[in-house]
C-alpha cells in the first residue's frame, strides 16, 4: 500500500494545549508530498481558544482558565477533559477533497457514530458542528496550510459544561451545549473515540490504519 492508502493514528491521552498545538504546526511544516496522513486522539487541559476570527465580545466573563489565539477558523470554544479531541493532519489535496468536502466527511462521521447510539444529530451548513435538536454536541475548526489540514473536531462526551456559559459558543448567543452523557449513562470516552475514528477512517477513504500509542 502507499502512503497515501494509509493513516497513523495516534493515542495521546490527556494533554496541554499549546505543546500539541505546536505539534500540529511542526508536522505540517515539515511534511512532504510523502508524509503519511495522522489522525491524534487526546483530551485537553482546560482552555478557551479563540479563532482567527474570533471577537473578544464572545468572551462573557472573567474566568482563570486559560485563554488563547490560535490559528484555527472559528470563534470561541472551550476545551477540557472528558471531550473527545481529534486532530486531522490530511493532504486534502492528494485525497482530492476539497475544504466543504472534508468537513461534511467530518460532520457525517460523527452523526454516523451518534447514530449508533440511537441518537438522531444533524450538521448545519451554516454553521458547523453537529446538533442535536437546537443543541450543539460537536464543533469543528480546522487550518488548511499547503494543501493540509490541521486542527479538527471535539465532540463532547462526559465533562463539565459550565465553561461553556461563560463564553458565546462559537460565537452564538444562548446556544446550548450537551454531550452524550447526557444522554447514555456510563458512557466511556475511549469507545466513542474508537467508533468515530472508524468512522472517520473509512468516509475519508484509508485502506490501511495503524493505531499507535503517542508519539
Amino acid at each position: 500500500m502507499s502512503q497515501s492508502d494509509t493513516l497513523l493514528v495516534r493515542t495521546l491521552g490527556l494533554q496541554a494545549y499549546t505543546p500539541i498545538w505546536q505539534a500540529m504546526q511542526s508536522f505540517t511544516d515539515k511534511r512532504t508530498s510523502d508524509t503519511t496522513d495522522e489522525i491524534w486522539l487526546l483530551e485537553h487541559e482546560p482552555i478557551f481558544t479563540l479563532g482567527r476570527n474570533a471577537k473578544k465580545e464572545h468572551i462573557l466573563s472573567s474566568t482563570h482558565i486559560p485563554l488563547i489565539d490560535i490559528d484555527r477558523g472559528g470563534q470561541v470554544t472551550y476545551h477540557g477533559p472528558g471531550q473527545l479531541i481529534i486532530y486531522l493532519m490530511i493532504d486534502i489535496k492528494r485525497r482530492a477533497l476539497g475544504v466543504r468536502k472534508l468537513v461534511s466527511l467530518i460532520e457525517q462521521s460523527i452523526i454516523t457514530t451518534l447514530n449508533e447510539y440511537q441518537l438522531k444529530a444533524y450538521a448545519k451548513k451554516e454553521a458547523p458542528g453537529v446538533y442535536i435538536g437546537e443543541a450543539k454536541i460537536a464543533a469543528l475548526g480546522l487550518r488548511i496550510k499547503k494543501g493540509c489540514s490541521f486542527h479538527g473536531l471535539s465532540l463532547n462526551v462526559a465533562m463539565n459544561l459550565d465553561p461553556f456559559k461563560q463564553i458565546n459558543p462559537c460565537g452564538y448567543k444562548n446556544l446550548e451545549v450537551i454531550q452524550l452523557c447526557d444522554y447514555i449513562e456510563e458512557i466511556q470516552l475511549s469507545q466513542v473515540q474508537q467508533k468515530l475514528t472508524c468512522h472517520l477512517s473509512k468516509n475519508l477513504g484509508y485502506d490501511v490504519v495503524i493505531w499507535k500509542e503517542g508519539f
